[in-house]
């Protein structure tokens, strides 16, 4: 008996309906391990670090503009941190006062060294920086790598405080966006500076460990307080500080590997980084 012409359109037409199916079936199963499985992963990863769980991931200027992302953190006591940072051969930033205020005009346009030139405040769950250190790039203070650090309630399993840092570089000096105030505009790329930070101290044996953590997530065109674009792949490098009040020799620390779909996204970003 022949197939009516019906039954023909009907034998035609139900695989093509089952392939559909099974491509949408498709998607809503890749949509469903994406965005149950792949992103949390990629925007919330503390493997090694929970103390930076739930922290906030951006800093504030005075007036209460959105600032430098947190980008590094580092476990130790203060004064592991003091000597870290002062075996690498930075320096402690004055206080902003009147007569250093007069101090880096007076470096910035005699183009003369102020190793310890003060950096504007930046306030973090309600608090200026604990501390801030700087390393002079040239003979002014104009171009100066930098960082500011704050102190969080949490400590590691040894009991050692956890502290959160913005490292940025600045490249010269301008005038504010939003304010039109006299201040130094950063370069872009953050994470070359987040990165140079934990060479530097690494170089001099300060630092023992690294590991990965998740910051503010992948940032392709930020804004600082002061209107400076940044760029970043989100990621907090937290560094554990040997705690040895003098420059060891150099060593390499011991890196905690992030997890898988992470260290993808970081790949995917160094290629992406080209065109920025």
């Amino acid at each position: 008996m022949k197939a009516s012409s019906l039954e023909k359109a009907l034998l035609f037409r139900f695989p093509r309906e089952r392939r559909i199916a099974h491509v949408i079936g498709l998607i809503v199963a890749l949509w469903i391990v994406t965005a149950y499985a792949v992103l949390p992963v990629i925007w919330r990863h503390y493997e090694g670090a929970p103390a930076l769980a739930g922290q906030p991931m951006v800093t504030r200027t005075t007036a209460g503009i959105p600032g430098d992302p947190i980008n590094i953190a580092f476990v130790g006591s203060e004064t592991d941190v003091v000597c870290a940072f002062h075996a690498a051969g930075w320096h402690s930033a004055n206080a902003v006062t009147l007569a250093s205020s007069i101090r880096i005009v007076g470096s910035v346009v005699l183009d003369r060294p102020d190793p310890a030139a003060p950096v504007s405040p930046l306030i973090y769950e309600g608090r200026p920086e604990d501390l801030a250190f700087e390393k002079p790039d040239g003979g002014s203070a104009d171009r100066r790598h930098h960082i500011r650090l704050w102190r969080i309630n949490a400590a590691d399993d040894s009991h050692r405080h956890v502290w959160v840092g913005a490292a940025t570089f600045d490249r010269g000096v301008g005038v504010s966006r939003y304010t039109l105030q006299v201040t130094h505009h950063i370069a872009a790329d953050i994470d070359a500076e987040r990165d140079f930070v934990v060479a530097d101290l690494s170089n001099v044996g300060m630092i023992t460990q690294t590991l990965e953590a998740a910051g503010i997530g992948p940032t392709f065109n930020g804004r600082n307080g002061g209107g400076d674009r940044y760029f970043t792949d989100g990621e907090i490098i937290v560094a554990a500080l040997s705690g040895a009040c003098s420059a060891q020799p150099p060593a390499t620390p011991a890196v905690v590997p992030p997890p898988t779909v992470v260290r993808w996204k970081d790949t995917l970003w160094r290629a992406l980084k080209s065109w920025m």
